[in-house]
């Protein structure tokens, strides 16, 4: 597939590394910056064009005339807007996508349909990290929970911990612990690295492990890896920007919430929006302040500033003062890992979470959703299966009978309203929804011709 993407940010360089990886794409990179362009192409197996994003010149160079998708990524919702009109009207590029930011066009969905502007997708990062942390503070102890099948079936993972009943217990055991729910473990990893799950892989203290389950039997397999936690009543924000400012809208209903904001002219404009929120003017990472804040009492800290290394101190710092639980915004993956395995409970990697909407539109054949785990390295897909017993590999056929790839795991089907946890002897049928885990995404062109066919075209 040929894929043009527009802007080597933070969000631009991730979605250029995930795709270049895998040898059907060829990608092509444009930005105005000709030395993140020529850092990018030191690094990666691509082209690279320096140029503004939208110009006409600069598309056509950079190949959108033949490009089967391209991606508006740049830091400017106007330019990525009209890169895709561009793109369309010139040189009909058939598939687009754009980054949206701002909430003054993502309200308005008549902006994107089929009469309107010519963004086949749009995507908010910002809106997608906020859905992710509003979810990992719903569900305290989880260090991501992500949703399939409309939210029916969440993946999720935890790290399991001494005192949890499983912990020291075989997969096997599951069912006799929890009888009245169905949930499969997909993934284990031990000391970072992933290792079989048979019935009789013991769960040991500290493993990190990933399950499906459906939405209302999360909780209670939750409490079997670890010591249930409390729910959270308490969460302190800091940071009134997008994310922050959105966070504590969808959070002020249920929990008390405060921000802690050092623009003072955004604390006070931010603060006008709220019903109950607390917005407090001053510096997240300033000891005396989170203390006269209560910040032992704290159920929740998440830094959302725009400055990552503020965003680990003040997490840091609030964890040494006695928060439950932190959680930071860290852009660079090797600060996020290196990170979340100290002081931190949970890193937060917006490209992590923003390039799964990316790679649901460059799967092969009918993938609804698609989600980027373990810093890229893992990745979770749900696809419709179509053909019959004869067009089709896996229609028909029972799943201890389907050859996977080592770390590939089917771990459940939807069907219809059924959703049906995978076990050895479950049948396939056309129009499942397979939920697949596959640990080393090199793996997923493997994936895709097993489970979508040989001859499967490209979306």
């Amino acid at each position: 597939m040929k894929i043009v993407i527009l802007g080597a940010g933070q969000v631009g360089r991730t979605a250029a590394y995930q795709l270049a990886r895998e040898e059907a794409n060829e990608v092509t990179v444009v930005d105005t910056n000709e030395e993140l362009l020529r850092d990018l192409q030191d690094r990666l197996d691509i082209r690279t064009v320096a140029g503004h994003a939208s110009f006409p010149t600069v598309l056509e160079t950079a190949g959108a005339r033949d490009a089967d998708m391209l991606i508006a990524l740049t830091s400017s919702d106007e330019v990525n807007m009209m890169a895709c009109e561009v793109a369309y009207t010139l040189y009909r590029t058939p598939t687009k996508i754009a980054r949206i930011r701002s909430p003054e066009y993502t309200r308005h969905p008549k902006l994107f349909s089929a009469e309107a502007l010519s963004v086949d997708v749009f995507i908010s990062p910002e809106q997608l990290v906020t859905e992710y942390i509003e979810r990992l503070i719903r569900y305290p102890g989880a260090l991501q929970v992500l949703d399939f099948a409309g939210g029916r079936v969440r993946l999720v993972g935890l790290s399991a911990r001494r005192g949890g009943l499983l912990v020291g217990q075989a997969l096997r055991s599951l069912r006799e612990h929890i009888p009245n729910t169905e949930a499969r473990v997909v993934a284990i990893y031990r000391n970072g690295r992933s290792i079989a799950t048979e019935g009789d892989t013991v769960i040991e203290d500290g493993d990190e492990v990933f399950f499906l389950a459906g939405r209302d039997d999360i909780r209670q397999f939750m409490a079997e890896m670890r010591k249930e936690e409390k729910p959270v009543r308490r969460v302190v924000i800091a940071g009134g920007g997008h994310i922050g400012f959105s966070l504590a809208r969808q959070l002020e209903a249920n929990n008390q919430v405060k921000i802690i904001e050092r623009d003072p002219r955004r604390a006070r404009k931010i603060s006008e929006s709220f019903t109950s929120a607390i917005v407090l003017e001053g510096d997240a990472a300033d000891e005396e302040l989170l203390i006269e804040e209560n910040i032992d009492s704290c159920d929740a800290f998440v830094a959302l500033t725009n400055s990552e290394e503020a965003n680990i101190l003040s997490a840091m710092l609030a964890k040494r003062l006695g928060a439950a639980k932190v959680m930071a915004l860290i852009n660079k993956p090797s600060y996020a890992e290196l990170m979340q395995n100290g002081s931190i409970d949970v890193a937060i990697s917006p490209q992590t979470i923003t390039i799964g909407s990316l790679l649901t539109h460059v799967r092969r054949g009918d993938v609804v959703q698609v989600h980027s785990l373990r810093r890229g390295a893992a990745e979770a897909l749900e696809a419709i299966i179509h053909g019959d017993h004869r067009s089709s590999r896996v229609v028909g056929q029972r799943i201890e009978d389907i050859s996977l790839p080592e770390g590939a795991r089917i771990g459940c089907i939807v069907r219809g309203d059924q959703v049906i946890m995978a076990h050895h002897d479950t049948i396939v049928q056309a129009d499942d929804h397979v939920v697949l885990f596959i640990a080393d995404r090199r793996h997923v062109d493997q994936v895709e011709r097993l489970f979508l066919g040989e001859t499967a075209g490209r979306r």
